[in-house]
């Protein structure tokens, strides 16, 4: 029989068209969920409930949890028009680097293939007209905090970046002086890689001081709000942030915090069903909010992340794969995930449903923080993104690392995206 290699942060093959499964022996398939723990046993399960469905059998594989690695594979993987690749796991920012080599999923599921999804992360999936991805998940940053922390030293949840600042000092120190010398203020995903994009936007543009790149392409990056926001995150290092935070991924991040050794934390909320979870040593004292503002005149900013599904145009089963992505992208699907894991589902009604807030009981709260999260700067940069991502992240760790300060690093900042500008946007 014959073996075909499929790959995504989910990737799918086949050996049978959609036509030819209805007069052949099912096939064994191979997906790839580019992800580990949790998010990787979702796939396995969701993807075990479609080979009851269908019959078929499927290999699952992980690749990078690095970001940065698994777009540079996938762009390895497509620029080499490989037809054993069927489905994609994709950020909400890969589309349009990505459109020309997916397939338009109207043309296999249909016209209503994304009927009910949220309008925003349609729109963003959708390129020259063509749906290029299925979303899956949505995500935005959120704060998570030690309520019994909190309550033991008569403190409310911080409302701005400065209030958390002094707040995780003040109970760090605290409890370092009772004995627990592990403890931290704050943790977040400061390594330079995407993941310090996301953060370092929500700074930027919690303290007024815009995207990065605007949404008519203007460059806005220098301008002393965006300053003043990364010298304040640099203050954090060594202070109510580790110096090991400097590389720190969301993973990193969460070992230490649901380890009971740090007041705050900046996640997704994938990070909450797994610190309620039974082996957790902070179950049951935990509290989610929206991340706090920069500032008396500033604003709560999430920056928007998620995960859609894709099917490659050099598949040669692009029906069983469409089929695939549309099972996994499904209500039923996503509110298991939601229950089970606490990842946000794209569909709106689920936001309603009794069991998945029961289960989660922040999605109600926090919907406002979710459906107007801040994008990042993926449509107005096009092909050039990955460059300009790059550029931030590292000007932005280069301030965190102290080898620079903010008004240097929004003026080289500045400077760098003009010329990418010149030649690829």
């Amino acid at each position: 029989m014959k073996k075909t290699l499929i790959t995504t942060a989910i990737a799918v093959a086949s050996t049978l068209s959609a036509t030819s499964q209805a007069q052949a022996q099912a096939e064994e398939l191979t997906i790839s969920c580019g992800a580990v723990g949790a998010e990787l046993t979702l796939c396995q399960e969701g993807v075990a409930a479609w080979e009851e469905k269908t019959g078929h059998s499927v290999d699952v594989v992980s690749t990078p949890n690095s970001s940065t690695e698994r777009l540079s594979l996938y762009q390895q993987i497509l620029s080499a028009n490989a037809s054993d690749i069927d489905v994609m796991q994709i950020d909400v920012v890969w589309p349009g680097l990505l459109a020309n080599h997916l397939l338009d999923l109207h043309e296999v599921i249909g016209d209503d293939a994304a009927a009910g999804h949220f309008d925003t992360i349609v729109t963003n999936n959708t390129i020259d007209g063509r749906l290029v991805a299925m979303p899956w998940f949505t995500d935005a940053g959120v704060l998570y905090y030690r309520e019994d922390l909190l309550d033991k030293y008569d403190h409310a949840v911080p409302t701005t970046w400065q209030e958390l600042t002094e707040i995780a000092r003040e109970i760090k120190d605290a409890e370092r002086a009772e004995g627990n010398d592990r403890m931290q203020g704050y943790v977040f995903q400061g390594r330079a890689y995407e993941g310090l994009t996301v953060n370092a936007l929500e700074w930027v543009a919690s303290f007024g001081g815009g995207t990065v790149v605007e949404a008519d392409g203007e460059v806005s990056i220098n301008n002393e709000h965006a300053a003043k926001a990364l010298d304040l995150a640099a203050s954090w290092i060594g202070d109510i942030s580790p110096n090991g935070v400097l590389n720190y991924t969301e993973e990193e991040a969460r070992g230490v915090f649901q380890g009971g050794n740090a007041v705050f934390m900046r996640n997704w909320p994938y990070a909450w069903s797994l610190a309620q979870s039974e082996d957790s040593d902070v179950r049951g004292k935990v509290g989610v909010t929206q991340l706090p503002a920069g500032g008396e005149n500033g604003q709560s900013a999430a920056g928007l992340g998620g995960w859609n599904l894709a099917v490659s145009r050099y598949s040669e089963h692009p029906e069983l794969a469409a089929d695939l992505v549309a099972f996994l992208t499904g209500e039923e699907e996503q509110k298991r995930r939601a229950i089970q894991a606490s990842y946000n589902p794209t569909i709106d009604a689920l936001y309603q449903d009794e069991e998945v807030l029961e289960a989660v009981p922040f999605f109600g709260t926090l919907y406002d923080t979710f459906v107007n999260a801040v994008a990042r700067p993926s449509a107005p940069t096009g092909d050039a993104y990955g460059r300009v991502s790059n550029a931030f992240f590292s000007n932005a760790h280069q301030v965190l690392s102290g080898s620079k300060d903010g008004a240097q690093a929004v003026a080289d900042l500045e400077d760098e995206l003009a010329r990418l500008k010149r030649r690829n946007w």
